[in-house]
C-alpha cells in the first residue's frame, strides 16, 4: 500500500477524508472525520484540518500551504447548524493560515499567517494580505484587496493580481504533480 493511501486521514465516528482525483497530501498533513478534498489539491507539511464537529469541503486545484489550521464550529442545540468551512476552487492558502468556521469562494489568495474567524465570507477573487485578520461574521467583497488586523478593503484588484490568482493554483497543481510522480519513483 502506497503512503498516499495510508495518509487519507483518520476516521472520527465513521467518517474519513474523501479525495478527488489526483490530491497530493504531504505524510506529515493530518486529516480528521468529514472532509471532502476536490481533484488537483494539495496538502502541504504540516497542515492539520479537523472535519470531527462539522464538515470541510475543498474545491479543485486548491492548495493548502505548511503549517495551516483547518477546523470548524460544532453545532449546538442553540445553533443548529454550527459553522462549516468551505474553501472554493483555485484557493491559494498560504504557510501558517487559520481558517475556522468559514466559507470562501474561488480564486482567492489568504496571505501567510492570516486568519479567517467564524460565520466570515470571502467572496471570488480577493487578496487577503499576510498577518490580516478576518473577524467573525465579515464579508469580503469579490475583487479587492484586504490588509490589516482587522482587515480593511484597501482597493480593487488590477488585471495583473486577478490574473495571479488563477494562475498561482496552476503553479501549485504543477508542483504537486512533480511531488506525485516522485512518489511513484
Amino acid at each position: 500500500m502506497s503512503q498516499q493511501a495510508l495518509n487519507k486521514g483518520h476516521s472520527y465516528q465513521g467518517k474519513r477524508p474523501q479525495l478527488g482525483k489526483s490530491v497530493y497530501l504531504d505524510q506529515s498533513s493530518v486529516l480528521v472525520g468529514d472532509i471532502q478534498i476536490g481533484d488537483d489539491s494539495s496538502i502541504w507539511p504540516l497542515v492539520a484540518a479537523r472535519g470531527d464537529v462539522n464538515i470541510i469541503r475543498i474545491g479543485e486545484r486548491t492548495n493548502i500551504q505548511d503549517g495551516s489550521v483547518l477546523h470548524v464550529t460544532r453545532t449546538s442545540p442553540d445553533d443548529p447548524h454550527g459553522y462549516a468551512l468551505i474553501i472554493g476552487d483555485d484557493v491559494t492558502v498560504g504557510h501558517k493560515v487559520m481558517l475556522h468556521g468559514c466559507q470562501l469562494g474561488n480564486r482567492i489568495l489568504v496571505g501567510m499567517g492570516a486568519i479567517v474567524m467564524d460565520g466570515a465570507v470571502v467572496q471570488d477573487d480577493v487578496i487577503i494580505g499576510a498577518g490580516s485578520l478576518v473577524p467573525p461574521n465579515k464579508t469580503l467583497e469579490s475583487g479587492y484587496l484586504y490588509v490589516g488586523s482587522p482587515v480593511q478593503k484597501k482597493r480593487p484588484l488590477n488585471e495583473q493580481e486577478q490574473a495571479f490568482l488563477t494562475q498561482s493554483a496552476i503553479n501549485y497543481v504543477w508542483l504537486k504533480d512533480e511531488y506525485l510522480q516522485e512518489m511513484q519513483n
